[in-house]
């Protein structure tokens, strides 16, 4: 079974966040050692980034609505934290709302890479996090949870979020059972 490793959103302007900003380190040093170990077992690495136009005529309703200012196109906020170790090897894939799957080229990428299994981290468990994990595991994908790189910027929204998708989604893992898990196949 191919995994594929997806982080999703571990950029500058969500860790600017206070409430995110102290797990920054820990969470940049799980996500490089599931990375390092993903290239190393020849999985596919991607890095999701949500991405706006500066006037926001891609940007939610609600951002509109308010003119909130996250993770502009061109700005240093909408760059991958530079704690983050990337390669020339790795994919991408930018998106406009929530789910890395809505209207972005996940599923293709995905599908071209003979994926069955996403191994899903990053920011915020509670949105983007959350909806990409329901999102591929509607695709048939089985899904395992980072739980060593995944955090959101409210305690409570990540513990019932972390609930329902442990309990719906996918599996909860540490990285240590993750490279158990992948090595074992």
């Amino acid at each position: 079974m191919r995994s594929a490793f997806i982080f999703v959103d571990l950029q500058e302007d969500f860790f600017a966040n206070p409430l995110l900003s102290g797990s920054r380190a820990s969470i940049a040093a799980a996500v490089n050692d599931l990375a390092r170990f993903s290239r190393d077992r020849d999985c596919p690495v991607v890095w999701v980034r949500q991405e706006f136009e500066a006037d926001l005529s891609d940007a939610f309703l609600s951002m509109r609505d308010s003119g909130t200012r996250i993770t502009i196109r061109g700005t240093d906020g909408c760059k991958i934290i530079h704690e983050i170790g990337r390669e020339p090897t790795d994919h991408e894939v930018v998106k406009h709302r929530y789910s890395a799957f809505f209207d972005t080229s996940m599923a293709a990428l995905l599908s071209s890479l003979n994926v069955s299994r996403v191994v899903i981290g990053g920011i915020n468990t509670h949105a983007c996090v959350r909806a990409t994990a329901v999102d591929a595991y509607q695709r048939d994908y089985r899904v395992i949870l980072a739980v060593d790189t995944i955090s959101s910027y409210d305690g409570e929204y990540h513990r019932e979020s972390m609930r329902y998708l442990a309990q719906s989604i996918g599996t909860s893992m540490t990285n240590s059972e993750i490279k158990d898990l992948v090595s074992a196949a």
